[in-house]
């Protein structure tokens, strides 16, 4: 598997994680409307969990650098193939004259 594929999968699982992390805001939600938990409960809760969210969301732009910054690296390399096939044919054509 390659470095690019892992990166896309854990980015993935960050954004599966952090939508899990907000399901459970709208369940707090609800129970403090339903009068299950306190006001002040609720604000405790939500705060841990929108700073997990926070710190979840900065790995995933980490994760997502590292990725533009493979693509790019793929890219340059797949550049430098060409211009190496190029100049062997030119060597070639220069032989055969």
């Amino acid at each position: 598997m390659s470095f690019e594929k892992r990166l896309q999968r854990s980015i993935a699982k960050k954004e599966k994680d952090i939508d899990k992390e907000k399901k459970k805001i709208e369940v707090l939600k609800e129970k403090l409307d339903s009068r299950k938990i306190t006001r002040a409960e609720f604000n405790i809760t939500k705060r841990k969990i929108e700073e997990k969210i926070r710190a979840m969301d900065s790995r995933m732009r980490v994760l997502q650098g590292g990725l533009t910054k493979e693509k790019r690296h793929q890219e340059e390399l797949a550049e430098e193939k060409k211009k190496k096939k190029k100049e062997k044919e030119e060597k070639k054509k220069k032989k055969k004259d």
